[in-house]
């Protein structure tokens, strides 16, 4: 009778085991090249001075509802409560007085909680990014993906395409809101936000 008890256990073990949720715990950002570790180190300042330019220059409608999807701060949310499918739309921040601000319509975009961690796709539009979340030891995860553009049907993993690496900082909020920031991303702006909602 112990040993069944024992073997029952241990499957009940194993079990819990396989269906916890799962996010990628690599050495992040050691695992950066140079130049993007470079960009989240500047993660602070360029967020607060973009953010301050595009404040004093953008048309008041677009900064409003910049405001509103800048509302939350980061709370500590279960990987499988990310999981599933995303209504997602970029903004891209750059301090130049031409375009300060540009609001992108929702596309779609999804989540993954699998034995290759916590990844995201986004699934529609011309620039689509994926890649994998990073526990940082904080509410808010680490992200180090790459970017696809027009009709692209290959998204590149992390290094693959040096010159499509992205790498910043997912803010959850809540089950139903996130934002994902990016410090000088490859192209048009010097701070992108993709919001993430449903």
């Amino acid at each position: 009778m112990p040993s069944r008890l024992f073997c029952a256990a241990g499957a009940a073990a194993l079990l819990l085991f396989a269906s916890a949720p799962v996010r990628a715990d690599a050495p992040f950002p050691d695992m950066l090249t140079s130049l993007d570790r470079d960009r989240l180190s500047m993660y602070e300042p360029v967020r607060r001075d973009t953010l301050a330019y595009v404040r004093k220059h953008g048309e008041p409608a677009q900064v409003a509802e910049l405001e509103r999807v800048l509302e939350g701060s980061a709370r500590d949310i279960a990987p499988a409560e990310l999981a599933g499918v995303w209504r997602c739309r970029v903004i891209k921040l750059a301090r130049v007085p031409e375009l300060p601000i540009v609001i992108y319509q929702d596309f779609e975009c999804r989540i993954t909680d699998d034995s290759e961690g916590l990844r995201l796709e986004k699934l529609t539009g011309s620039q689509r990014t994926g890649g994998t979340f990073y526990d940082i030891g904080e509410t808010r995860l680490g992200y180090a993906g790459a970017l696809a553009l027009g009709d692209e049907a290959h998204i590149p993993r992390y290094g693959e395409k040096r010159a499509r690496n992205q790498v910043g900082y997912l803010v959850p909020i809540s089950p139903q809101r996130m934002r994902l920031e990016f410090p000088r991303p490859p192209h048009e702006a010097d701070l992108e936000i993709l919001e993430l909602h449903r």
